[in-house]
């Protein structure tokens, strides 16, 4: 789960990057609303990701504990292309951590959360 800002950018960030909308459910207490999560699948997984926007006002900061959410891409020149296009740009050029290692880079989504993208072995 990640505490997000602002739903209507968070759900089109997060689908840019391949995930599929699937349901949100409100969180209410005491006849008030507090909370919605928004359930993202991805690929044939269903409900992988879960978006969290508190309606209290509250922000947060990222934390020392949370490093980044992963995500494997079968082209990084199309993904990143296609990212573009959204506004979303990474971070830095794609780069290798060694010899024939997997390309990566990373993206932020719209609360600053890194997102590593990782070219798939073999493309």
């Amino acid at each position: 789960m990640v505490r997000i800002t602002d739903p209507e950018k968070s759900r089109a960030f997060y689908e840019s990057l391949g995930f599929r909308f699937e349901r949100d459910m409100d969180i209410v207490r005491e006849g008030q609303l507090e909370a919605t999560n928004y359930f993202f699948g991805i690929g044939d997984q269903e409900a992988v990701l879960e978006l969290t926007f508190n309606h209290d006002g509250r922000t947060y900061e990222l934390g020392t504990g949370y490093g980044h959410i992963a995500l494997s891409v079968d082209d990084m020149t199309e993904t990143l292309a296609a990212l573009k296009t959204q506004g979303i740009e990474p971070e830095r050029e794609p780069y290798r951590l060694r010899d024939g290692g997997s390309l990566l880079c990373f993206v932020q989504d719209p609360d600053g959360y890194r997102i590593e993208l990782i070219e798939r072995s073999g493309t």
